[in-house]
């Protein structure tokens, strides 16, 4: 059974027709919108500072999404994948995004609208990644902007995992 455990007066916030997975854990002022997924082994561990999912977002497995102490939250946007065993430190990743599985994005980045971060990227503390760009690396670089094809399988990502969702909740 997944864990949805409040901490420090503030309880979580799961929205209807969101998956949390058996072994998921979900943990203080966090938020989690409509039609997105929190798949097994995953944590969300929003204890100082909140964490906000937007709708349509799957957060795969064994990832962590974190923040810093007293100094930022962690915000995903809508529509946004986040590949197996991503760490999401105290950053905020717009819209209609996909962080490649293994990528770690740090304190303050900021991943633009309709980005992709490689798999195995690092985004290092304070990086801003345009709208639009593909980066990949240690320490993460933009490589290029995102192709019209990119575009079309960063949406395919997004539906595939809404659709899953709804599977997973209707058992």
């Amino acid at each position: 059974m997944s864990i949805i455990r409040p901490f420090a007066g503030a309880a979580p916030s799961i929205a209807a027709g969101a998956f949390i997975a058996d072994n998921a854990t979900v943990i203080g002022d966090a938020s989690i919108g409509a039609g997105s997924s929190v798949w097994f082994g995953t944590v969300i561990r929003a204890d100082s500072m909140p964490i906000r999912i937007g709708a349509h977002t799957s957060i795969q497995d064994n990832s962590v999404v974190h923040v810093t102490h007293d100094v930022a939250g962690t915000v995903v946007g809508d529509r946004v994948t986040v590949g197996h065993n991503v760490i999401l430190h105290a950053c905020t990743v717009d819209d209609d995004c996909i962080i490649g599985m293994g990528a770690i994005v740090m304190d303050r980045a900021h991943i633009g609208a309709g980005s992709i971060v490689g798999a195995g990227a690092l985004v290092t503390p304070g990086t801003r990644v345009p709208p639009g760009s593909l980066v990949v690396g240690s320490p993460a670089r933009v490589k290029r902007p995102v192709s019209a094809e990119e575009r079309a399988w960063i949406a395919s990502s997004a539906a595939h995992y809404v659709e899953l969702t709804e599977r997973y909740l209707a058992g």
